[in-house]
């Protein structure tokens, strides 16, 4: 004779096809992306700056691969690419501050919004840890760390960092999605 369990499931765990489960509101991947994507980068970030400001001088440089990429310990008091690099302090410090915290608002959004974990989604919460990043770096500091040199023998690319590589890679994401449409993130339904 079959033993019958006294345990009985929770509303809305183990339940199909109950008003429940239907009823429910989709899960939202917010905490999600920021505890697998944004918090790991801005940790990453963080870490990295620190080692190099601890035990690098302003300027020194390590080559890892000679004649490609380097290690430089430098100070961005600018915004990418050093632009604003000769601005008065105060307008520099007060423009890249406000542009940074409307970005984190406007990234915040739309990742609380997203209905399910997509390429977009993951694209700003890549951005949000880099800006977050980068931001922690103008509000203790006035300027950012930057540490990584990529070039070819004297022909160089901008010296980046961790949050600057985030950045990046979220808005390369972004455009491929945009050009070539490979987005699993549910589109709304218009109809009603």
């Amino acid at each position: 004779m079959a033993e019958q369990s006294s345990a009985k499931p929770l509303p809305g765990v183990l339940e199909t096809g109950s008003e429940s489960t239907a009823s429910a509101p989709p899960r939202r991947p917010f905490l999600f992306l920021l505890g697998a994507i944004t918090i790991p980068v801005i940790i990453l970030d963080q870490a990295t700056k620190l080692f190099v400001q601890a035990h690098m001088a302003l300027y020194e440089s390590i080559a890892i691969i000679p004649n490609y990429l380097d290690i430089t310990y430098t100070q961005n008091p600018g915004a990418a690419f050093s632009m604003l690099a000769d601005a008065p302090p105060w307008v520099r410090r007060a423009f890249l501050l406000t542009m940074a915290c409307a970005a984190i608002v406007v990234l915040l959004y739309i990742i609380v919004r997203a209905e399910s974990v997509s390429l977009t989604s993951v694209s700003c919460a890549l951005i949000l840890g880099g800006a977050m990043g980068n931001l922690i770096d103008r509000a203790i500091r006035g300027r950012v760390i930057d540490f990584m040199r990529a070039h070819y023998y004297d022909l160089n690319y901008p010296i980046f960092n961790v949050a600057d590589s985030a950045i990046s890679i979220g808005v390369v994401l972004i455009l491929l999605t945009t050009i070539f449409g490979r987005d699993q993130e549910p589109k709304p339904d218009l109809s009603s």
